[in-house]
C-alpha cells in the first residue's frame, strides 16, 4: 500500500471541520472490511483516510417520533443483536446476521455496507424494503435525505459526491399491520457472498395487501425494488395464482449475470422462488 494520511475525529463538529479542511481529498473509512483488501491489492490508493469508527454520535441504533435511526458507523454485529431491530424489523436484524463471519460483522459497518455499492449488499434489500433514507453529509456541515431507491446509481456508483459521507439511516417504524421476510441464498452459510436475495414488506389489511414492498439483492447491477412484483400485490388478495405471476414478473425486473458463484439463469429461478417463499413466509399461513 502507498503512504496515506490518517485522521481519526472523535466527535461530529470534528469530522465537520477536517472535512471542510480536505474536502475531495476525504476517504472515509469505518470497519474497512472492504477498503483496506482493495488498499491492499492496489485497487486504491486514498490521499486521506478519515477513521469514523470510534464516533460515538455515528453509532446508534434507536427509535424516535415513529422512525428507526441507525447511524452509519453502527456494526453489523450490533444490528443484529439489537433489540430496536428484532423487535421492529427483525428481517434487518436477520440480514445483518447472515453477513459473513463474526469477525466481519463485528468490524463491518452499515454505513459501509451500503456506500460501498456492491449488487450483494446484505442490508440494502431489507432496507429498500422498509423505504429507508440515508443522510448524507457534506464538507460545509450541511446534511441531505436521500431515499435509499435513488443512492444507488449504478455498480459502486451512488449518489455520494466527492467529499460527502453517509452519516445513518432511517426509516418508518413498520406498523403492526406489515409483515415482513428476507431469504439470502449462498454457496455456503460462513462468510458467503449473497447469489441472490429477497425482501418483502406486506402491508396488510385482512388478506388483502395495502402497501407492498419488494426488494432484490445479486440480481442486478445495484439492489433494486421489484415495482411491478409491488403494484401486481397492491389492493388484491394474496392467493397461489397471484403468486405464481409475480413470480413470472420478478424474472423479466431483474438482470442476473453469470459469475463463479451461479449462472444467469440459475439466479433467475432462485429468485422467483425466494420471492414466494418470503411472502408466504411473511403471511405465516398456506397460500
Amino acid at each position: 500500500m502507498s503512504f496515506t494520511e490518517y485522521i481519526k475525529p472523535k466527535y461530529l463538529s470534528d469530522l465537520h471541520r477536517v472535512m471542510a479542511e480536505y474536502e475531495a481529498r476525504v476517504t472515509v473509512i469505518a470497519g474497512g472490511t472492504n477498503l483496506i483488501p482493495e488498499m491492499r491489492n492496489g485497487e486504491k490508493s486514498p490521499e486521506l483516510l478519515i477513521d469514523i469508527s470510534d464516533m460515538a454520535e455515528l453509532s446508534f441504533i434507536r427509535e424516535n417520533n415513529g422512525s428507526i435511526a441507525i447511524g452509519a458507523a453502527t456494526t453489523i454485529a450490533e444490528m443484529a443483536a439489537s433489540p430496536v431491530l428484532l423487535d421492529n424489523s427483525p428481517m434487518l436484524a436477520s440480514a445483518a446476521k447472515q453477513l459473513g463471519n463474526p469477525l466481519t460483522r463485528n468490524r463491518a459497518t452499515v454505513g459501509g455496507n451500503l456506500a460501498n455499492a456492491s449488487p450483494c449488499a446484505d442490508t440494502a434489500p431489507p432496507l429498500l424494503a422498509l423505504d429507508a433514507s440515508v443522510e448524507i453529509l457534506s464538507p460545509g456541515g450541511k446534511t441531505r435525505q436521500v431515499p435509499l431507491s435513488k443512492f444507488f446509481h449504478g455498480y459502486k456508483f451512488t449518489d455520494l459526491v466527492k467529499g460527502e459521507i453517509l452519516t445513518g439511516i432511517t426509516f418508518p417504524k413498520p406498523h403492526d399491520s406489515t409483515k415482513g421476510s428476507h431469504t439470502k441464498i449462498g454457496l455456503r452459510n460462513a462468510a458467503s457472498i449473497c447469489v441472490a436475495s429477497i425482501a418483502v414488506a406486506l402491508d396488510m389489511d385482512g388478506k388483502t395487501c395495502r402497501k407492498a414492498r419488494v426488494a432484490a439483492g445479486s440480481v442486478a447491477p445495484i439492489p433494486i425494488r421489484a415495482r411491478r412484483v409491488e403494484k401486481l400485490l397492491e389492493g388484491k388478495e394474496i392467493n397461489a395464482a397471484l403468486l405464481e405471476e409475480c413470480m413470472a414478473v420478478v424474472k423479466e425486473e431483474i438482470s442476473p449475470i453469470s459469475d463463479i458463484r451461479g449462472s444467469l439463469e440459475y439466479r433467475s429461478y432462485v429468485t422467483a422462488m425466494i420471492l414466494k417463499r418470503n411472502i408466504k413466509r411473511a403471511l405465516k399461513q398456506e397460500i
